[in-house]
């Protein structure tokens, strides 16, 4: 019988889905437990059984599923004891009641789980509607309370708006408030902060801490981040290929980990105490091998300290048009990029980091020639001696620059045809850029698996026959095919398992260094940037606010923007914790919180890049000492 201390207990669970190819065993004798108000994190890589899980707790597992064992639900507000969630009919009254009501779920992605045909306020109202007998007016009022429990400012209009008007952080607040309208006993939140800022997720983790104490309220928190762990979990269970591998509390987890699954996953996390030259220890190796490569290039130091492409006083606006059926539209203009210059060195790896919504992509695509901006100059210096303007080339000129600067997407899924074999997906830059004949493409081809560590057996698959990480890596081979010497990553890494992860920024590194490459890393994790740049540059509403050599700005952050991002990286580390008082409630970027000598106050030409030395600037008011900024 479940114990009388536990919420939620699962015992010796078994689940298997039978499919054409056989049966697949997702979970096999799991066995863990939750306690009222207290946090078990479920901590393990994609596909080891986190969600199928907490689907079999909510009794929302598909039809083809088999299931055997014990979820035991002993929540005392319904005075019936210990319920097994298992055994009661699917679909039926008693789960119903359960589900939504005494259990809440937050999902991974807020914008596919909430309905863009209606309001916030009428999804989570109706939850209301299904397991309470409040009148609309009372239900209004209650959902409006919820709103401006989980940080809405004004919950009477966010009541009234649609998913689509709301940034990634207020739709995860809004999929709390759903999750929690009810006050459950029993929340599963399930990677509630993979996709997020490391700002917005600071937020949302010291929210559902502030949430839990009120409402004295279970959580099943269900991640692959250990510093999100080590921050808000009592109890951790790691689980691997379906399998508990270790279980225990969070203080024994951290300082005295046993299994070597666990120890492997936290050597796979980037931190800031990592040496130059430190590798992460990746718990599968990814083998380089570019011996067949022909672009291969050493980058000496007479090249190293040369620039490959300068950027000057950059400007993209997009005019947001607000129109009704019939009466006037006005267009407001945004300033995306907001006058950047920096330059990129060759050989190196520049970081540039800033919240969403900063302006990080459109720069980026900008370089690529995908935008064209208002105004300003991206000059590209090619190693064989040209030098090309990147905003007029056409032509001739423009095929080759598309050549010398590849993409490396955030998303695998969605940058990959799925109408085409990893093969035709590799050879077909070959192809438009007309490089070869079908045999030594072929050869090519077969040389970019063997540069990314993938087996030849791979090359008529399509991409949803890949894992992430192998999906990820058939980007980086495309991005490699032409020879390019800038290669330009936009958030690489933010989709997958820090064990996959780990691999992948290994395996840059290792190509970096193989091929002579120059990269522009783009991300919002500071800790994944600090391992992989040489400088880094942060920026924020369209602006670069600070920009210096790695260990300058790791140690020393000038910019209040730069210091509360380092604030909010959560450390896999029980003796540094979150200092959750000290972290912005209205978000790094408001100026407001920013000193005098950093605001513009409606003039932004009083602001200049000033120089404190070694390579460090900050964006600050003209008639400010740069000495006076020193830290």
């Amino acid at each position: 019988m479940i114990g009388g201390s536990d919420l939620l207990r699962i015992e010796n669970l078994n689940i298997s889905f039978s499919l054409l190819g056989g049966k697949i065993e997702a979970v096999k004798k799991a066995e863990l437990r939750v306690l009222p108000g207290k946090v078990t994190a479920l901590v393990g890589e994609s596909g080891s059984g986190k969600s199928v899980i907490s689907q079999a707790v909510m009794g929302i597992l598909p039809q083809i599923a088999s299931v055997s064992g014990k979820i035991l639900f002993n929540d005392t507000v319904n005075g019936n004891g210990p319920v097994d969630i298992l055994s009661l009919p699917r679909d039926g009254a008693q789960i119903r009641a359960l589900r939504g009501n005494r259990m809440g779920k937050i999902f991974q992605e807020p914008m596919t789980s909430l309905s863009p045909l209606h309001t916030i306020g009428n999804q989570i109202s109706e939850v209301l509607t299904i397991h309470s007998e409040y009148k609309k007016d009372e239900r209004r009022e209650r959902t409006e309370e919820m709103l401006g429990l989980v940080g809405f400012a004004k919950p009477s209009r966010a009541f009234d708006m649609y998913p689509f008007e709301l940034s990634g952080g207020m739709r995860q607040r809004a999929m709390i408030a759903m999750a929690l309208i009810c006050r459950p006993s029993l929340l599963i939140a399930d990677e509630p902060t993979t996709a997020l800022d490391v700002t917005i997720q600071a937020q949302i983790l010291q929210l559902l801490r502030e949430l839990q104490t009120k409402l004295n309220m279970a959580m099943l928190l269900i991640t692959h981040d250990l510093g999100v762990v080590a921050n808000v979990a009592d109890e951790v269970v790691v689980i691997y290929h379906g399998e508990i591998m270790e279980a225990g509390p969070v203080e024994t987890i951290f300082r005295r980990p046993a299994h070597p699954y666990l120890k492997g996953l936290m050597s796979a996390v980037p931190h800031f105490d990592m040496q130059r030259g430190e590798r992460l220890k990746s718990l599968r190796e990814v083998p380089v091998n570019v011996s067949n490569l022909l672009e291969k290039r050493t980058v000496d130091a007479e090249s190293q300290s040369g620039t490959i492409l300068s950027v000057r006083n950059v400007v993209k606006s997009f005019s947001a048009r607000s129109s009704s059926w019939f009466g006037k539209s006005d267009a407001n203009l945004t300033r995306a990029v907001d006058d950047v210059s920096f330059d990129v060195r060759r050989g190196e790896c520049l970081g540039l980091v800033g919240e969403s919504g900063c302006g990080k992509t459109t720069l980026s695509k900008i370089l690529m020639r995908a935008i064209t901006p208002n105004s300003g100059g991206v000059m590209f210096n090619s190693s064989d001696g040209q030098q090309i303007d990147v905003l007029a080339a056409s032509g001739h000129e423009l095929e080759e620059l598309r050549t010398k600067i590849q993409m490396v997407f955030q998303d695998p899924v969605s940058s990959l045809s799925p109408r085409m074999t990893i093969q035709n997906i590799l050879s077909e830059p070959l192809e438009i850029h007309d490089r070869g004949n079908a045999k030594s493409r072929s050869e090519k081809v077969a040389a970019l698996m063997a540069a990314v560590g993938l087996d030849r057996r791979y090359l008529n698959r399509y991409p949803h026959g890949l894992s992430g990480g192998q999906r990820q890596r058939i980007g980086i081979a495309r991005a490699l095919a032409l020879g390019p010497e800038i290669v330009i990553c936009d958030e690489p890494v933010s989709a997958l398992d820090v064990s996959v992860q780990a691999q992948i920024l290994n395996l840059l590194k290792d190509l970096q260094k193989e091929l002579g490459l120059t990269y522009i890393f783009i991300s919002h994790n500071l800790a994944v940037v600090d391992y992989m740049a040489d400088r880094i540059a942060v920026m924020c509403g369209g602006r670069i606010v600070e920009l210096a050599p790695r260990n300058q700005l790791m140690q020393s952050p000038v910019h209040p923007y730069t210091k509360s991002l380092l604030a909010a990286v959560p450390f896999p580390d029980l003796d540094r914790p979150l200092d959750f008082a000290s972290l912005i409630s209205s978000g790094a970027s408001d100026k407001r919180n920013w000193g005098t000598q950093f605001r513009d106050d409606g003039d932004v030409s009083s602001l200049a890049a000033a120089d404190l030395g070694g390579g460090h600037l900050v964006l600050a008011r003209r008639n400010v000492d740069a000495r006076e900024l020193r830290p």
